[in-house]
């Protein structure tokens, strides 16, 4: 019996929630399985893991690939020329200008002397540890769909997530957190909000836990008002009470298992959450190469920085977004539509910073040998702008015929570039890469053959990738 079980039962349900949170905190200082729960670990890794951990940073928007990672130097040629082209392409608003070159220079990076662009100079200068793929797809080109398949594989939404499969096939590495959070942008979530963490069908401990900044990071972690002792306590013994009669009851129910291990897990967290979440601990040096004390990069600075002490601490899978609302001018988002070097400036500079910070720190820990830092975006942006026919406008559209994401860390072939798009950066032409690739490839990372994660849904053994994805072997080390 370890020391918390010596403590008077009173005490248990002080520190836990109400109601089913009563019964979860017994269960777990206990060690008593729940009735009705079922293993965390749903499917045994296929293949030895090289990979424990994933940090995605998820740029919202659709950031533009010619600009950034795919260097185009026949759009300087042809600035100002018309894109020909068969029929007429699926991009939002349809507005096809003249081809336009990037607004940002290209440079030779790293002894690898990868292209990259001057947008994000302290990323560029970790070229060498970067694996991009300048050769992705997408099946939407409209911002909610499509942040659903960066995310789901699915269109719809009620499809479990990347991060949720990874949360319900490996389970949880800790019972303090959560195996899957997720770090929203200060200035708002993403267009479709937490269907882009959803477990949709899977149980509920895969479902993503939301952090959120300010005195508290979990929203309704803490009572909102304080309860007197008494009545709390009385309240506390009374639904407990209710709550074990109906199980005695019912029997096995694996909804209300998960139900009890979620509150399970929020009476561990009113402890573990306010430990991780506390910046001022870290070095001075540390805060600073993060950017916390510059208003620009903040924000990202803080998440980056969080996202390193929860994979420290176990977490499976951290999700970072940049961008929030799609709408409104200035974006708060990479929907450049109006002007690029204008929005991607401002953008890049949120998070370049950061970014670099957090990738120089796992490798200084040691943590990068066996973490994966995934850089993506729902699409690209058009070679050509967005404006009325023979005009150069300075903004681009939707695009999702080729773009590029980034990859670094465990299990990859660092410092190089793989597939392609045309000569102008309009379609991906060299091993094109759909998102079903891109999640298998994330998996087999994991140790996880893709074709074997499944759970039986409403008549169909359903899997992240559907029926779909092939592993880029090519990338793996």
């Amino acid at each position: 019996m370890n020391a918390s079980q010596n403590l008077p039962r009173r005490e248990f349900l002080h520190w836990g929630s109400h109601g089913l949170g009563a019964t979860a905190l017994l269960s777990l200082l206990s060690g008593e399985p729940l009735q009705g729960e079922t293993p965390a670990v749903a499917t045994p890794a296929q293949t030895e893991p090289v990979v424990k951990r994933a940090i995605h940073i998820c740029l919202v928007g659709g950031m533009s690939h010619v600009d950034s990672f795919d260097h185009k130097p026949a759009l300087e040629k042809m600035h100002g020329k018309t894109l020909q082209y068969d029929k007429k392409p699926d991009i939002f608003f349809g507005q096809i200008g003249l081809l336009r070159k990037s607004d940002f220079e290209f440079k030779p990076r790293g002894k690898s002397g990868l292209l990259l662009s001057e947008m994000f100079p302290n990323i560029a200068e970790l070229a060498d540890d970067l694996t991009i793929l300048n050769s992705m797809e997408s099946n939407s080109a409209n911002h909610t769909p499509a942040l659903f398949v960066e995310n789901s594989g699915f269109e719809a939404n009620g499809f479990p997530s990347m991060g949720s499969w990874l949360a319900h096939g490996l389970g949880a590495v800790t019972e303090t957190l959560p195996a899957y959070v997720v770090l929203s942008d200060a200035r708002g979530g993403p267009n479709g909000g937490a269907a882009n963490w959803s477990n949709g069908f899977l149980p509920g401990h895969s479902q993503g836990v939301e952090l959120r900044g300010g005195d508290q990071p979990v929203r309704d972690l803490f009572p909102a008002q304080g309860i007197d002792a008494r009545t709390d306590l009385a309240t506390r013994d009374f639904v407990n009470a209710i709550n074990q009669d109906h199980v005695a009851r019912v029997g096995a129910d694996p909804v209300l298992a998960a139900r009890i291990r979620s509150y399970q897990l929020a009476a561990q967290m009113q402890l573990s959450v306010p430990e991780v979440s506390d910046l001022s601990g870290e070095t001075k040096t540390t805060q600073d190469a993060y950017g916390l004390e510059d208003e620009q990069t903040a924000d990202m600075g803080g998440r980056c920085l969080l996202a390193r002490r929860l994979v420290e601490r176990g977490v499976r899978f951290v999700q970072l977004f940049s961008g929030g609302p799609i709408a409104g001018s200035p974006r708060a988002s990479w929907d450049a539509h109006e002007s690029v070097k204008q929005n991607h400036s401002h953008e890049a500079g949120r998070i370049d910073k950061p970014v670099a910070a957090l990738l120089q720190d796992l490798k200084q820990r040691g943590l990068l040998k066996d973490t994966l830092v995934l850089f993506t975006t729902e699409f690209g942006r058009t070679p050509f702008a967005q404006s009325a026919a023979g005009v150069i406008g300075e903004g681009r559209d939707h695009n999702r015929y080729g773009f590029s994401v980034w990859m670094a860390g465990a299990g990859l072939k660092p410092g190089m570039t793989f597939g392609a798009t045309d000569e102008l950066g309009w379609k991906a032409v060299d091993r094109p890469i759909p998102w079903h690739d891109f999640h298998a490839t994330v998996l087999q990372l994991f140790g996880i053959n893709h074709e074997k994660l499944t759970y039986y849904h409403n008549g169909i053994q359903r899997r992240l990738t559907n029926v779909h994805g092939q592993v880029v072997n090519e990338i793996l080390a």
